[in-house]
């Protein structure tokens, strides 16, 4: 009898041990499966390949990925907004969805796209002050072909120039070489009611400017390098 039943528990325990084995794989299978919520609460989402390599953040404010450029993780003195910021494959962020507060009772929203290695080149904007005043259209920005991160260690430098002139001076070679970003396009609304069109040159000084005033009045002009305005339609000269 007693041999039966030592023969009986070690038949069990080597059940019991299968079944916990069984359970364990079936847990741990089940979990990798797709899942299903109605509802969910969470701070941030990290959407990675199978390699572990990460192409989205979705977050709060306060777990906002700082961003990477050319490999560098960006330093930030302050909160980065809530959003979606996409990262390419190498490794950067390549543009986001970002949106938040501008002040007291203002905001802004961003949807913008960037160069490779470099900051953005075109966007949608929203930019909305605490007065109700806001302006938000089609944006493009021209990108050196010079990682951002070694632009703004140039920048840095060039800040602890304590001769005015001199400062000044590096700043326009930067941007004699094109090594600066600048404004191409913006087309859109303005925070004085006008609907306006603006061009700009590879230097970001705008060449062509047109506009819809707020009163309807309508107004072409073109400008110089230096900013004066050489032609003018409706001509104003034959009035």
């Amino acid at each position: 009898k007693l041999e039966k039943e030592v023969s009986f528990l070690k038949a069990y325990a080597v059940i019991s041990t299968l079944l916990f084995g069984v359970f364990t794989v079936t847990a741990f299978t089940a979990q990798s499966r797709k899942q299903k919520f109605d509802e969910i609460d969470v701070e941030r989402i990290n959407v990675v390949e199978k390699d572990g390599k990460l192409r989205m953040v979705i977050s709060n404010q306060e777990r906002q990925h700082p961003g990477i450029v050319n490999g560098k993780v960006i330093e930030r003195k302050g909160p980065r907004p809530p959003g979606i910021i996409f990262f390419n494959h190498l490794g950067d962020e390549m543009g986001g969805l970002i949106y938040g507060d501008n002040g007291g009772k203002g905001h802004f929203g961003s949807f913008t796209w960037d160069k490779v290695r470099g900051d953005q080149t075109i966007g949608f904007r929203h930019l909305e002050s605490d007065d109700g005043k806001y302006q938000m259209g089609l944006e493009m920005w021209q990108q050196p072909d010079v990682p951002s991160d070694i632009i703004s260690a140039k920048l840095e430098t060039i800040k602890k120039i304590t001769d005015e002139a001199a400062r000044k001076a590096a700043v326009q070679e930067m941007m004699s070489k094109n090594e600066l970003p600048t404004n191409r396009l913006f087309i859109g609304k303005s925070r004085d009611n006008s609907t306006v069109l603006w061009m700009h040159d590879m230097k970001g000084k705008v060449r062509i400017r047109m506009q819809v005033a707020s009163d309807g009045t309508p107004k072409l002009e073109f400008l110089d390098e230096a900013g004066k305005v050489t032609h003018t339609l409706p001509d104003d000269s034959k009035r």
